[in-house]
């Protein structure tokens, strides 16, 4: 069997989260933000694509730091 399976790739990208996060921190702190604003404002109730905006600049700032920590 050959030593790199599923759960050794999910390791070592799970891994490597904390420096993804703290590269994007400006971009989670406004998610994060937008998700606590909508679940207070609508009773605890989370819309899809209430927060997109902010999702896709997250998902775009992981992307590329996972680029550069490679």
């Amino acid at each position: 069997m050959s030593g790199t399976n599923v759960w050794t790739r999910s390791r070592e990208r799970m891994r490597r989260y904390p420096e993804l996060l703290a590269a994007c921190a400006a971009e989670a702190a406004a998610y994060g933000k937008c998700v606590s604003v909508t679940t207070m404002a609508s009773e605890q109730e989370l819309k899809k694509d209430l927060c997109a905006k902010e999702f896709e600049a997250l998902k775009a700032c992981f992307l590329s730091a996972a680029k550069k920590v490679k």
